[in-house]
């Protein structure tokens, strides 16, 4: 664990460092705004303008190197050395170096500067952000001198190189501790050259003590100094604390060739630390861009799932309006039939009436007629032959109706059957479906049941039938509505399954970067609340089917007892036809008697014989409508058959609409099943990955804790 945070907090440094920089380039774009050649001119001119300010003389050496430096191909680096700089010109270029964006390296080495000059230099220097490289070499720095270099330390947050060779720094203890501490602060300084600097054992303390706050420095170079054994010792030890120094070298200083060993076993491993944690950011960020493709790909896809689960909703209520037009339609059929059935029964009222009035006329007749009955026997017997005649046509045209009617029935039982079939196979291919699927089929069924009840029953009472039509229909929308609160809440728990899903997903994610232990017990943790989920979701699964079953056990019931009313149907039918058969008969001796009296006026009175004539024209009329009942009954079958075809058709489409459906749900779930492997293999990989990152942690700490030990031993 200590080692992670160590990597967490050079991961940090690292990208502040990145961040500084950028920033610091940022800037240098933003304030060169002139052409180089023009701000070194520029420059020159300020340096001449300062020093008439402040009463001094420029210098001619500077002025000429200023202008080599516009004419030259360095035109960055500003080089004054083994130029001897007064005290007043070190004054004006520490006022222009305050703000100036045109020099990143400054070369002052050999210039014997004074103290005093030393100080207005590196106090210009205090606010610059754009100078990388400063060399004071060989200028004899003492006291004073490396005070202003630990404030410089302090302050500046651009300079990444300081040379200080040949200078007499470890001379003065305080100011060599002011310097030390202005390093152990400075968090930007990665290459310092301390050599010949005249460093005893006491100031390597100092330098350890800084080392040890030090978290920027790589490069630090002490040879040629006084350390000593007790110095290597100290720098030995922050060496234990220091993960970031990369170099260090200690040759000329009376140093043990034991302490030498050690401090280049410990470069050595910071090293190996810097490229380790160098790989693993790398890795991370590798990681991190995987994990944030991952993320954008399962948006994708659920936002695609959302898609397609509103376009199935958009379906259902498109089905649910075409099949509320389709009952209206029926309504609208049932309702005129059962208007064309009122009329019928008022025909037949009519009828009665007639008969009525026919029977109490003929009674009537018959008391009359019956002294004239001798008289027209010769009549009779050409009218009996005429009645034979009428009747043999009667009882031809009977037994074609017979004939039509049995083979209507037989149509209509094929065709019964045939639904029947085609119920069954639907309902054998609807267990097969997913479940959303079988409540749509459940609902196309139903409708189907109900509109083959809704045909069957064309020829019941008015009552019972508006009452099965309003307990048909109010069944109905029950259903709808308990299948649409089922789907609202089968979608909601799916969405909730989801969002559960993506928050254990974003955990393990999360703990990824962490110690193996704790991301395989996350990960076990999230296995059993997956295992748990599924498990859930099957006995849903399984609760539904039950539900679906016993749904359909109470069809199967209905359906029987619609069978059942069809048989009492046909039964009231036949009985119907008995009585027609009845009506029938009574007419033919009804026609009988008529025509006796008939033979009985016809030798009397003409106005008799006029209205035995009318009697006739009212029974002609009166079985003319009954042949027009029965043409009318003939049109409504073929609407029934015409019916039935386009229930065929339409359930042929919603099969083929099923059928695309199951295909289309199909490759969505093999989609899924491919991505929930992928997302597996991922996260083996990523596992493999942390696991192979906390060896090569281990082995490092455990390399790095035997190169401390070594030298004790």
């Amino acid at each position: 664990m200590a080692a992670f945070t160590v990597h967490q907090a050079f991961l940090h440094s690292l990208l502040f460092s990145e961040a500084s920089l950028v920033l610091h380039h940022a800037e240098d774009r933003k304030g060169v705004t002139l052409a180089p050649a023009v701000a070194m001119e520029e420059f020159r001119r300020a340096y001449v303008q300062l020093c008439k300010e402040s009463g001094a003389q420029p210098q001619e050496t500077v002025l000429q190197q200023l202008h080599e430096l516009r004419e030259g191909p360095g035109q960055s680096r500003l080089d004054f050395a083994t130029q001897s700089l007064s005290v007043d010109t070190c004054r004006v270029l520490g006022k222009l170096l305050q703000d100036e964006i045109l020099f990143t390296e400054i070369m002052l080495s050999d210039c014997m500067l004074n103290e005093e000059g030393v100080r207005h230099l590196l106090n210009g220097l205090c606010s610059n952000t754009v100078v990388k490289s400063l060399d004071l070499k060989g200028n004899n720095l003492r006291a004073l001198g490396a005070e202003a270099l630990g404030k410089l330390l302090r302050q500046n947050k651009s300079i990444r190189s300081l040379t200080l060779e040949w200078n007499s720094l470890g001379m003065w203890e305080e100011g060599f501790s002011l310097f030390c501490q202005g390093l152990g602060g400075n968090r930007f300084l990665q290459g310092l050259d301390l050599r010949n600097n005249q460093i005893n054992h006491q100031g390597a303390g100092e330098l350890a003590m800084a080392l040890k706050c030090n978290s920027s420095l790589q490069e630090l170079d002490l040879r040629w100094n006084n350390i000593g054994l007790l110095g290597g010792r100290a720098l030995l030890s922050c060496l234990h604390s220091n993960k970031t120094l990369r170099r260090l070298e200690l040759a000329g200083n009376n140093v043990p060739s034991d302490i030498l060993k050690a401090v280049e076993q410990a470069m050595d491993h910071n090293q190996d630390r810097q490229t380790i944690l160098a790989e693993n950011h790398s890795r991370t960020r590798v990681l991190s861009k995987e994990v944030f493709s991952l993320k954008e790909e399962k948006a994708k896809q659920f936002l695609d799932l959302m898609d397609t689960i509103d376009k199935q909703r958009e379906e259902i209520t498109r089905s649910s309006r075409t099949s509320a037009a389709r009952v209206g339609q029926l309504q609208e059929a049932l309702n005129e039939r059962q208007s064309v059935m009122n009329s019928l029964k008022a025909k037949l009222q009519m009828t009665e009436a007639a008969l009525a009035l026919s029977e109490q006329k003929v009674h009537n007749l018959g008391e009359l007629l019956s002294a004239t009955k001798q008289e027209q026997a010769s009549m009779t017997e050409c009218q009996l032959k005429e009645l034979r005649q009428q009747k043999q046509e009667a009882a031809d045209r009977e037994t074609k109706l017979l004939r039509d009617l049995s083979a209507a029935n037989e149509k209509n039982l094929l065709l019964r059957n045939q639904v029947d079939e085609l119920e069954r196979r639907c309902k054998a291919q609807q267990d097969q479906l997913f479940q959303v699927k079988q409540d749509l089929t459940n609902t196309t069924a139903e409708l189907k049941l109900r509109a083959v009840q809704a045909e069957e029953r064309l020829e019941m009472e008015k009552k019972r039938f508006k009452q099965g039509l309003e307990d048909v229909e109010s069944l109905r929308l029950k259903e709808v509505d308990h299948m649409t609160h089922h789907m609202e809440a089968s979608e909601r728990s799916m969405q909730e399954r989801i969002q559960r899903l993506e928050a254990i997903r974003i955990g393990l994610e999360e703990e990824l970067s962490r110690v193996k232990a704790a991301a395989f017990a996350e990960r076990g943790q999230a296995e059993e609340e997956l295992i748990k989920v599924r498990g859930q979701a099957r006995l849903e699964e399984q609760q539904h089917l039950d539900h679906l079953e016993e749904k359909l056990r109470l069809m199967t019931q209905s359906r029987d007892e619609a069978q059942n009313y069809c048989l009492q149907q046909k039964q009231a039918v036949g009985e119907a036809q008995a009585k027609v058969s009845q009506l029938t008969l009574q007419t033919e001796g009804l026609k009988r008697r008529v025509e006796e009296l008939q033979q009985d006026l016809s030798g009397k009175e003409q106005e008799k014989v006029a209205e035995v004539n009318k009697v006739r024209v009212e029974l002609q009329e009166q079985i003319g409508h009954l042949q027009a009942e029965r043409t009318a009954q003939e049109g409504l079958k073929e609407k029934i058959a015409a019916l039935e075809r386009q229930l065929k058709v339409l359930s042929s489409n919603h099969r083929e609409a099923l059928l695309d459906k199951e295909s289309e749900i199909s490759t969505l779930q093999e989609k899924l099943r491919m991505k929930e492997a992928e997302i597996s293999r991922m996260r083996e990989e990523e596992a493999q990955r942390a696991s192979f990152l906390q060896n090569a942690i281990m082995a490092y700490v455990q390399g790095s804790a035997l190169g401390a030990l070594s030298p004790r031993k």
